[in-house]
């Protein structure tokens, strides 16, 4: 049963993939032949030229990686001292404050559109790059504060005392020590902040729409016309945006791994 369950769990994360970058080499018209072929007959590369012919996918990828990037640094430090401190510093309400942070993680995104619109619109940020990244920031820091908090608690106070004795500040504790100590950790919860961010469509699509600052979830959208989905050249573009988080995920495995194992274990 736990063989057939694993086969289960590896089919439906594999299979979507394989069948997006089986679809990449085919043309439209092997794709709506029938009987439908998984493997393309006649593989081609026309897709893939076209993906970066018809749109600037480049640009969109490099607005991708920059809010994502940016947007996991300033989350990921957010988180870092705000667990830090619910974990440290005995702050009255921590549970409280803990059950809020869950409550928030938990709100759909389709509610929090109309008041975030309207305050980057306020602020002058709509079509920049910084409309998404402080959204994407703070949408990941409840579940990323919550990893953190997770590790925090499995380091000795003791440590932090004789850092501190040394000369260190709190805060020069927490970086020279704590962070260290917990990089599995912190590495976790920046891969799900940095993906997240990557991911997002939603936000994206509504608070900076202009070609200049798209990204690319809402960049491929611009494939299809408005009578026709050209599906290969579609799931070659989605090839194109699925490469970088596999480069990312595959350099940060061990880390990422080492830190969803030991955060569930408490010593």
């Amino acid at each position: 049963m736990i063989i057939l369950a694993g086969l289960i769990v590896a089919a439906n994360g594999f299979f979507p993939a394989l069948w997006i970058l089986f679809t990449s080499f085919k043309t439209e018209v092997e794709l709506m032949r029938v009987p439908i072929t998984i493997i393309p007959q006649a593989p081609t590369i026309e897709n893939y030229i076209r993906v970066f012919v018809d749109q600037p996918i480049l640009r969109f990828l490099f607005n991708s990686v920059v809010v994502a990037v940016l947007s996991t640094l300033l989350c990921v430090t957010c988180s870092a001292l705000a667990a830090y401190a619910l974990v440290r510093l005995r702050l009255p309400g921590a549970g409280v404050i803990l059950s809020v942070l869950l409550a928030i993680a938990m709100f759909p995104l389709i509610s929090m559109m109309v008041p975030l619109f309207q305050v980057m619109r306020d602020l002058g940020l709509l079509n920049t790059w910084w409309a998404l990244i402080f959204p994407h920031a703070v949408l990941s820091m409840p579940v990323c504060t919550l990893v953190l908090i997770s590790f925090f608690q499995d380091i000795p106070r003791d440590l932090e005392n004789a850092a501190m004795i040394d000369g260190c500040t709190r805060l020069g504790a927490l970086w020279h020590v704590v962070i260290p100590l917990t990089a599995p950790g912190v590495f976790t919860a920046g891969i799900l902040a940095f993906v997240n961010s990557w991911d997002e469509f939603l936000l994206a699509l509504t608070l900076s729409p202009r070609v200049a600052s798209r990204t690319l979830p809402v960049g491929i959208t611009l494939y299809q016309g408005e009578f026709s989905f050209p599906w290969p050249i579609i799931s070659a573009a989605l090839i194109v945006a699925i490469v970088p988080i596999c480069i990312v995920i595959a350099i940060f495995q061990e880390r990422v791994v080492s830190g969803l194992t030991s955060g569930g274990v408490k010593g």
